[in-house]
């Protein structure tokens, strides 16, 4: 089950968050006390244990606190699974695709809206459920002859359903025992009780709880399906070396002054998550004491996987872990750099390395062993700050294990950093504000409508080095025109090779060609520029995501003369290098990686050799020639190299290699460009709006 929009009322400082949509690895971004925490905490209400506390709610709304008030509210999705689950069970119910999850300040119990679906609250004796079985069994009692049935003990009846089917099995086996002792005289009585025993219908996973078809379905749902919301906002820092003895008393509840051995200490629950990583059984390493050799054995297995668990989240050179058992019983962390070409070197104990790096250690063996423990599948897991005071490089290893986690679960996290932001798409990206003179906080689901300084983080991610100009809105009223284009290596291109033409006539200069940092951050950076007063363009491939692209362009206010697509004498183009004939494009390919790859046997490629695999595009081809050397040591294919050697080259004033077919064909894009430009400022002038360079 997926949460799709959700809604916060007269929680904390949050008046009424409006309705959001949300995607499933989505991003709160906001200042300090912009109400950030208040929303991942709120949506933690929807969770079936969670209580709501009085002082949880919004002082400044008593006066609407008085009558009920939906809290929070979560919209959610269910999968086709979940969605066949409920027909399998409730064949009679109207198809469920999605429902709505609520909790009120009147009712501690969250609370079930089908949508408008027609769910009947009528009392169904057919049902089959705990309630329908009880009665079914009581009014058996209550007909046997009466010598049986003051000798029998129905007190398993009296009570609600059992929370387990071993609670069950037992309950229903103690009361046929007690038929088989005392109704043995009489085979009628035995015979009814054993057609109800031994029916299926009267099987634990078989059974519903409810009397009728909308609370049996709650119930359900409640039980198999309510999705599970998981705050971290605790990350708790490992150190050094553990005190093995206060470990033991303080997880049998025992409180110590600490379980680190001489240096700074945390609860046991952090070295437990370490010790969970590794499959690490102290009490089975306790009886390998007099066995050195294999103690060594043991703890060396537990490191390796410690290790493997670790490394797909770290960045830069991989790191190994040893857990080393020390008289006294002292068990030490110590952590060794492992580098490309084997070496290991800085082996060492934990509480050596820098601050930064005990704290990525920590959070990532916190992080997983907890989500592992607890087999997260469909959950919703909320992140507060999940990488805060981390190296750029690191903060990036983190959001490579929250995308891993966004495979079987959704992800919502609050951060205030660039590198934490990896999805532009409204939904997943997320702006908290607050209203100092109100203290409400606002959530802005279109975030580029929000305060630039609250954006700031946004804006770094989406194109690092022109934040400045873009929030100068006197830059954007007078300053050259603005083409902005998917990649980087496409604004490298759109320079040197205008550089090489030297045709005034369509010359880039009068353009400031801007790189966006992803594709889907293309759209918002367009925004951002045409809001600021530029006169915004967009140069596309002729991809399906770029169309996409084009059409959310014109249903912000672009035309369309704004989107540009590219294309040749010959047709569409799908990526900026197909303007580059494939033969001078190949000199560039072989020169860079007969060098790179001279060791992996690598030769040089010919055209016939590309087009052979019978991709579409020059990359597409180049992509899968080297997919098929995947074994041969050639790993991926890096256009970007590629990029840096023809730009080079052409910088130098040796690009000979390059073909005057090469040099029509950026010609034509040139062209192309420089007729939109004029075609949107004439139109301009004609509806008597000033263009941004005017």
């Amino acid at each position: 089950m997926r949460l799709r929009k959700f809604r916060v009322r007269a929680y904390r400082c949050i008046h009424d968050s409006g309705e959001i949509s949300v995607g499933d690895l989505a991003a709160f971004v906001g200042r300090n006390e912009s109400g950030k925490t208040t929303i991942l905490q709120a949506l933690t209400l929807l969770n079936r244990e969670t209580e709501v506390s009085e002082l949880d709610l919004c002082d400044e709304m008593s006066d609407e606190l008085k009558s009920e008030v939906r809290l929070a509210e979560g919209a959610f999705e269910l999968s086709e699974h979940e969605t066949a689950l409920i027909k399998e069970r409730f064949p009679y119910v109207p198809e469920i695709k999605s429902l709505r999850i609520f909790r009120t300040n009147t009712a501690q119990r969250t609370q079930y809206d089908f949508a408008g679906l027609s769910i009947s609250e009528e009392q169904n004796r057919g049902l089959n459920s705990w309630e329908n079985l009880r009665t079914r069994i009581t009014s058996f009692l209550d007909m046997i002859p009466n010598h049986i049935r003051i000798k029998m003990d129905p007190s398993f009846f009296q009570g609600g359903m059992p929370g387990n089917q071993d609670d069950y099995d037992s309950g229903m086996a103690d009361l046929n025992n007690q038929f088989q002792v005392n109704a043995s005289d009489e085979p009628r009585v035995l015979s009814e009780w054993e057609e109800i025993y031994r029916d299926k219908e009267s099987r634990y996973e078989n059974l519903l709880s409810g009397t009728t078809d909308r609370a049996a379905l709650e119930n359900y749902i409640a039980e198999n399906l309510h999705p599970r919301f998981v705050y971290f906002s605790d990350y708790k820092k490992i150190y050094g070396n553990i005190n093995l003895n206060e470990y033991a008393r303080e997880s049998k509840g025992e409180r110590a002054e600490g379980i680190e051995y001489i240096e700074e200490f945390d609860r046991a629950e952090t070295v437990r998550n370490l010790f969970y990583l590794a499959e690490l059984d102290v009490e089975e390493m306790e009886a390998l004491h007099d066995s050195p050799s294999k103690l060594i054995k043991f703890l060396n297995t537990a490191s390796n996987r410690l290790t493997a668990r670790l490394n797909p989240a770290w960045k830069g050179d991989p790191i190994h872990v040893d857990l080393r058992y020390q008289p006294g019983n002292i068990m030490s962390v110590v952590i060794s750099d492992v580098h490309r070409d084997g070496t290991v070197t800085n082996t060492g104990l934990l509480n050596r390395r820098a601050e930064g790096f005990k704290w990525t250690f920590s959070f990532i063996v916190n992080f997983a062993a907890e989500t592992q423990r607890a087999e997260l599948k469909e959950a919703i897991l909320l992140l507060d700050e999940p990488a805060r005071n981390l190296h750029p490089t690191q903060q990036m290893g983190i959001s490579d294990l929250l995308r891993n986690l966004a495979g079987s679960n959704q992800v919502l996290y609050a951060t205030h950093s660039p590198f934490m932001i990896f999805d532009y798409t409204p939904g997943n990206l997320l702006v908290v504000e607050l209203d100092k003179r109100r203290h409400l906080s606002r959530i802005f689901y279109d975030y580029w409508s929000a305060d630039d300084k609250t954006l700031t983080p946004i804006l770094y991610g989406l194109s690092r080095g022109l934040v400045q100009s873009i929030t100068d809105r006197e830059i954007g009223t007078n300053s050259r025109p603005v083409i902005i284009v998917e990649t980087m290596s496409d604004s490298m291109y759109l320079n040197a090779f205008d550089r090489l033409l030297q045709d005034p006539n369509i010359s880039m200069n009068p353009l400031n060609v801007v790189p966006a940092y992803s594709r889907n951050s293309v759209l918002p950076l367009a925004i951002f520029y045409n809001s600021h007063g530029y006169d915004t363009f967009v140069l596309l491939d002729n991809g399906e995501e770029s169309r996409q692209t084009a059409s959310q362009l014109l249903a912000n206010g672009f035309s369309k003369l704004q989107a540009i697509f590219m294309q040749s004498e010959d047709g569409p183009v799908r990526s900026m290098e197909d303007y580059i004939d494939p033969t001078d494009y190949l000199h560039a390919v072989n020169q860079t990686y007969e060098i790179k790859l001279r060791e992996e046997g690598y030769t040089s490629l010919s055209t016939e050799e590309v087009a052979s695999t019978g991709r579409e595009g020059l990359l597409a081809c180049l992509g899968a020639v080297w997919d098929g050397h995947n074994e041969e040591g050639w790993g991926e294919f890096e256009p970007e190299e590629i990029t840096r050697y023809i730009c080079e080259k052409v910088s130098l004033g040796e690009a000979e290699f390059v073909s005057e077919k090469t040099k029509d064909r950026f010609r034509t894009l040139y062209r192309l460009v420089a007729e939109r430009v004029r075609q949107y400022r004439n139109a301009e002038a004609l509806s008597g709006a000033p263009s941004a360079g005017a």
